[in-house]
């Protein structure tokens, strides 16, 4: 029996799936940041390394290309990878951005046809095998190169004449390969490379910002203490005001420094209020905690009266950038018991069973005459209220902003109000002040902290700070920018306490240039190393009393020519702008530290190569020496065939010395009179 018909179904058309790969893969492209949630960050001018992997099946060449796209949309460069391990396929190139906004780059991965076929032909027509065929395929090949659109006319010529070699049957076949293999031919491909099967990674954020997001040289001040005088028959003190600390800028200037960070400036409140040395107990005249913020006087938008008025804050300000400063201004999100928001916003406070505010508490320290804000209970109303005080100091022309303790803070709070600022004042800056946990110190730069405090101040080993500057150089760079401060109000490290004036010379050194950004508390010049006991921080801290000083005795200790010196050097040397570049020598004494950090010329904001070689003590007591086993790749230096030779000339930037270096120098450095060389590295 015939089998029953089955009428039959037209199949309903499958979809394809959408598919994460393309045609040539391109794979963990960097900096990406959590995916792209955030966006990594680069300065005007700075060189941002792309790098990706990138394969095909089979044996076919791949290529790959960086792809930046300005803020507008349209493409700023298009950049050929440098292959960086055939063997990973790991490719990496440079972008440069000339301008502040956010940008995006990707990668585009290709076939390239004619490498392919150059390695091809090269192989088969030395052994004879298809000799003809290749020959005529690379002509094809090159012939299709030439006729595209946006060849330039040279370029297209000078493919023409190399299919015509390949095609000229009069000449010796390995004549006619040399046509289609010539320097000049390939030069005419790596600017108008022929690519096919192009598969671009997605477009990665990129926000650019301006120079000082990333190179700095910041000093603090305390204001009151600039010109305060003291009646010794009275015991009175006399406070200084913004006039008076205006006329410390001249000076302050003068030693190189670009940006003017005050402690907060406003009203005090007198509940609570610390004594010296962070007592409860104060004496008549004691001006308290400037971070005990709020009184009748008003809150964080207004000025403590004993300082002046915003006259005299417009004035401060036009007198710094007279002088070539900027002016950073400490913002404290905490209130004394007398701020104006007690009584007006007491929900903003966090209220205990017995119907007290909380005070600010980090067991064993308490700090009674400050309250923290609470986010929970009214995050919206202490937003609006924040934002409107930013606005009054930006409007007064600050700048930046040093955060205090911003990772006792929401961290959504933090990236919507810096989002925000920067979306009206991409200008402003914001340094986050948190010495915390890796996990919250990262999270805060890449939610929008355009630099960081770091744990510089107690990296104080050559091994410790060997490591540290390789991690804040590594990766990390792409969206953290340290900043280095050897002493603040707040910390004084055991080896400032006991290592004296080679202590503070060392690590002063060592910041300006272990990083783009680096700090000096005021008061450094005078070694100010006397802790308060069990603190590591100073005895008689500024925090809770006036501070004059003796500017002149300053000058006894050299450390201001230091300073001076140490911001000539970095505004000279773009190897110190920039913190990729990075390379650590090894050295044959265990306190002698040596590193160096390098820009080509095509990653030099001034197109200038650039080559700074550091070496110095880390033992502020006692005399070392030792031999340096520099790799003079790193250095940008050709190693000479005699491995004892001289290799380059070695610029002393510090003393004026020059010596003939070569792979292994030996060094003597002493802590009280020479404790660095900080080199210009110059080829012979």
């Amino acid at each position: 029996m015939a089998p029953a018909a089955v009428n039959a179904q037209p199949a309903t058309p499958v979809a394809p799936p959408r598919l994460s790969v393309g045609r040539i893969p391109v794979v963990d492209v960097q900096p990406v940041l959590e995916g792209g949630r955030w966006p990594a960050k680069a300065v005007v001018g700075e060189a941002v390394e792309v790098t990706a992997t990138v394969f095909r099946e089979g044996h076919d060449a791949v290529a790959a290309t960086a792809v930046l796209v300005a803020p507008d949309g349209r493409v700023h460069a298009a950049v050929r990878m440098d292959v960086v391990n055939k063997g990973l396929d790991s490719y990496r190139a440079d972008l440069v951005p000339d301008r502040v906004g956010h940008w995006t780059f990707r990668v585009e991965g290709w076939s390239d046809p004619y490498a392919t076929w150059a390695h091809d032909a090269a192989i088969k027509v030395d052994a004879g095998v298809d000799v003809e065929l290749m020959l005529k395929e690379g002509a094809a090949l090159l012939g299709r190169a030439a006729e595209r659109e946006g060849v330039d006319a040279g370029a297209a010529r000078m493919l023409r004449e190399a299919v015509a070699g390949l095609r000229d049957t009069h000449r010796p076949a390995k004549d006619r390969l040399a046509a289609g293999l010539s320097t000049h031919v390939r030069h005419a491909l790596a600017d108008h490379p022929l690519r096919e099967h192009v598969s671009a990674s997605p477009d990665h954020p990129l926000v650019v910002q301006r120079t000082t997001a990333l190179v700095g040289s910041w000093y603090e001040i305390f204001p009151r203490s600039e010109g305060a005088t003291y009646d010794a028959e009275t015991r009175t003190w006399t406070t200084g005001t913004l006039r008076t600390a205006a006329e410390r800028i001249p000076a302050i200037a003068s030693m190189g420094f670009d940006v003017l960070y005050l402690t907060p400036i406003h009203p005090i409140g007198t509940t609570h209020r610390k004594g010296r040395n962070n007592s409860l107990h104060t004496e008549p005249g004691d001006p308290g905690s400037p971070y005990a913020i709020g009184s009748a006087d008003g809150g964080h938008d207004a000025i403590h009266p004993e300082l002046g008025t915003f006259e005299d804050f417009d004035a401060f300000v036009a007198t710094a950038r007279a002088h070539g400063m900027e002016v950073a201004l400490d913002l404290a999100l905490q209130c004394s018991p007398d701020h104006p928001w007690v009584a007006t916003h007491p929900e903003w406070f966090t209220t205990r069973v017995d119907g007290t505010i909380a005070y600010a508490e980090n067991p064993p320290k308490k700090y009674q005459d400050i309250y923290p804000l609470n986010f929970d209970n009214d995050p919206e109303g202490i937003y609006v209220e924040m934002r409107r005080v930013l606005q009054v100091w930006i409007d007064h022309g600050v700048t930046a902003f040093r955060v205090d303790n911003p990772h006792t803070k929401p961290l959504v709070f933090w990236e919507r109000i810096i989002a925000d600022v920067n979306a009206a004042h991409p200008d402003v800056l914001f340094l986050a002040e948190a010495f915390t946990r890796p996990p919250m110190m990262h999270t805060l730069a890449k939610i929008g902290f355009h630099q960081s405090y770091s744990y510089f101040a107690w990296r104080n080993t050559k091994d410790l700070i060997a490591e540290y500057l390789e991690e804040v150089s590594g990766p990390a760079a792409a969206y953290m920018r340290p900043s280095f401060w050897p002493t603040t109000h707040d910390i004084l490290t055991p080896y400032m306490q006991h290592g004296g004036p080679p202590a503070f010379a060392i690590r002063a050194i060592l910041a300006a240039t272990g990083s783009p950004t680096w700090g000096i508390y005021t008061g450094y010049e005078l070694v100010e190393s006397v802790p308060r006991p069990g603190a590591e921080e100073q005895i008689d801290n500024e925090k809770y009393e006036f501070k004059a000083r003796d500017w002149v005795a300053a000058q006894k200790t050299g450390l201001p020519d230091l300073l001076t010196r140490l911001n000539a050097i970095r505004r000279e040397h773009p190897a110190l702008q920039r913190l990729r570049g990075l390379t650590v020598h090894p050295t044959e004494n265990d306190a002698i530290l040596a590193f160096s950090r390098r820009v080509t010329a095509a990653q030099s904001p001034d197109g200038r190569a650039d080559t700074v070689l550091v070496i110095l003590t880390t033992d502020p007591h006692n005399i070392r020496e030792g031999v340096v086993h520099l790799d003079l790749e790193a250095l940008g230096v050709a190693a000479p065939a005699d491995p004892d030779a001289r290799a380059f000339h070695a610029y002393d930037l510090l003393s004026g010395a020059v010596y003939g270096w070569g792979a292994n120098p030996y060094v003597r450095l002493d802590p009280w009179h020479n404790a660095a060389h900080v080199i210009g590295v110059r080829t012979l």
